[in-house]
């Protein structure tokens, strides 16, 4: 998660720690090049795939590296999965959603609010 030194998703990761990521395997590595390295994923049906470790109990995707609310990074940020890319897209600036202020608050970090 590279960014602006104001950027709250670079010192959060709270998302990447709280659910599931579930996408289409079109996304994988094998399917297209630059996206998304097979052995991080589980096969979840024939054409679903999820990221590793975000259904273990607490979750946390393989890709995550860092100490949430401290300073986190995404080790595949370019090429992340759809739900990813989708996920609270004004995060970065400080404009929370529902979802990224549940994650942070189960972390124990204050929601951005909307």
């Amino acid at each position: 998660m590279a960014g602006r030194p104001d950027d709250h998703c670079t010192r959060c990761g709270a998302c990447c720690a709280a659910f599931r990521v579930d996408f289409h395997h079109s996304e994988l590595e094998s399917r297209a090049p630059g996206g998304i390295p097979d052995r991080l994923t589980v096969s979840v049906t024939a054409t679903l795939v999820r990221m590793r470790g975000t259904d273990a109990a607490p979750p946390r995707c393989v890709a995550l590296a860092g100490e949430i609310g401290s300073a986190v990074r995404c080790t595949l940020y370019a090429s992340r999965p759809s739900p990813c890319r989708d996920f609270a897209p004004y995060a970065a600036l400080g404009i929370g959603e529902d979802g990224c202020d549940r994650a942070r608050v189960r972390h124990g970090l204050a929601p951005l609010g909307g």
